[in-house]
């Protein structure tokens, strides 16, 4: 008595467009909130960079907006990949 073996579906392993923007804004919102937390959890502090001084609680902001930008910037390379760039290129595509 043998049993014939089920079929599994598996799911595309390529993401939908809007599957990836609805995690990009996510991730942006999360990086917001993390902005946030930072600023109100870091005390007031300075130190010295280049002889001037500078708060502490930029320090963690900055780090995190670096992180925001390497961020746009997949994005925007993936939709340039996946060839819908939206930002209205004047480029032609077929020459």
């Amino acid at each position: 008595m043998r049993q014939e073996p089920r079929r599994v579906e598996r799911k595309s392993l390529r993401r939908t467009g809007s599957d990836l923007d609805r995690k990009f804004w996510m991730a942006l919102a999360l990086y917001a909130v993390l902005a946030a937390l930072a600023w109100f959890t870091v005390g007031e502090g300075t130190i010295l960079v280049h002889g001037r001084p500078v708060e502490l609680r930029w320090l963690p902001i900055i780090i995190i907006g670096g992180m925001a930008l390497r961020t746009v910037l997949a994005h925007h390379a993936d939709k340039i990949r996946r060839g819908g760039d939206g930002g209205g290129g004047s480029t032609p595509r077929n020459l």
